[in-house]
């Protein structure tokens, strides 16, 4: 194994190949906005991810199947929150608070790792795998002390992925912890879901936060789902706007693995597995207008995305010991059906 560390410096408007072998290409290259970026192909697809921005990634396509939402954002751009370069494929929500936040809370939705300018970013080659490595310090006087170490690990010859988070309370006190693997997949129409949790487990979500702008239309078709069972094809593309949501709780009272498919043709799927002793909650997110439309199957999490102080309230709060460490792993990709 060998090391490649990454600078900001080295990276040009012009894409410059880094890396050539019988697995792998790696391109480095700086959008109009500023982001440096890095594309990473093998055999069976490529990945485009953000390395100095909360290692996103913002394109993934494998088997010749686009998995990354469809969004008005032509490229990435520097940001503080989420909202503003709303248009990758994934990014790590978090890490002190996630989700949307409640009538009580001040954090920025989806919280402060999304766009984390990190310290550091590394690539880790062998002949048969290749792993960006990131490492983000945050720091606050009179508040919380950790660092982030985010990874991302592709295979050769394989159309799946590896998205995986290390965290470490640095600080004197207990951290609180919050984090969802948030994965934009795209919207298909006519897609099928599957999964190895028993139907009923997955739960409309009744709350409306901020923001959701209801239609009556949309209200309407929300009393229809509540006497109903979860969605199972995607179709009535009208009806996704604004957003249709999901919840799944308690996961690992039903699996220790839990495995979802999203099927987008007769040849293929999406698939996501992960183990629920690290993610014991999850959410699925449907949404469809001009502007954007996504298809996210399933976003493994810690908690729901409800913001700081309804996981605080309802118990679903992860702490970290003063140098505790946690570790979350999720596999995903495209496979053929």
């Amino acid at each position: 194994m060998f090391t490649i560390p990454l600078y900001k410096d080295q990276f040009k408007t012009a894409k410059t190949t880094i890396l050539h072998s019988e697995q792998f290409e790696v391109s480095s290259f700086v959008y109009n906005s500023g982001v440096q970026a890095l594309e990473i192909k093998n055999a069976k697809g490529k990945l485009v991810v953000l390395p100095f921005m909360g290692q996103m990634i913002w394109d993934a396509e494998f088997l010749g199947i686009d998995m990354c939402m469809k969004n008005m954002f032509s490229e990435p751009k520097p940001a503080n929150s989420i909202v503003e370069t709303y248009g990758c494929f994934s990014f790590h929500s978090g890490l002190l608070r996630n989700g949307c936040p409640g009538p009580e809370d001040d954090h920025p939705l989806h919280g402060e790792m999304a766009c984390a300018t990190m310290d550091s970013a590394w690539l880790e080659i062998n002949d048969e795998s290749i792993t960006l490595w990131g490492s983000y310090e945050y720091v606050m006087g009179f508040g919380d002390h950790y660092v982030a170490k985010p990874s991302l690990h592709l295979n050769a010859e394989q159309s799946t992925f590896e998205i995986k988070m290390h965290v470490t309370n640095l600080g004197a006190q207990p951290m609180p912890l919050q984090y969802m693997c948030h994965m934009n997949a795209a919207y298909f129409d006519q897609a099928t879901f599957a999964q190895n949790i028993p139907s009923d487990v997955i739960k409309l979500r009744e709350s409306i936060p901020n923001h959701v702008k209801p239609t009556p239309q949309w209200l309407d078709y929300n009393e229809t789902l509540k006497a109903s069972p979860a969605i199972e094809v995607l179709e009535h593309a009208e009806m996704y706007d604004p957003e249709i949501v999901y919840f799944m709780d308690k996961l690992s009272e039903h699996t220790q693995i839990a495995q979802f498919e999203m099927a987008v043709s007769e040849q293929h799927k999406l698939v996501t597995e992960f183990d629920t002793a690290q993610f014991n909650y999850a959410t699925r997110w449907i949404l469809y207008n001009a502007d954007q439309s996504v298809g996210a199957y399933v976003l493994p999490a810690t908690c729901r995305p409800e913001g700081f102080t309804a996981a605080k309230n309802n118990g679903t709060l992860l702490y970290l010991a003063p140098q505790e460490s946690r570790e979350f792993v999720v596999k995903t990709g495209v496979v053929s059906r």
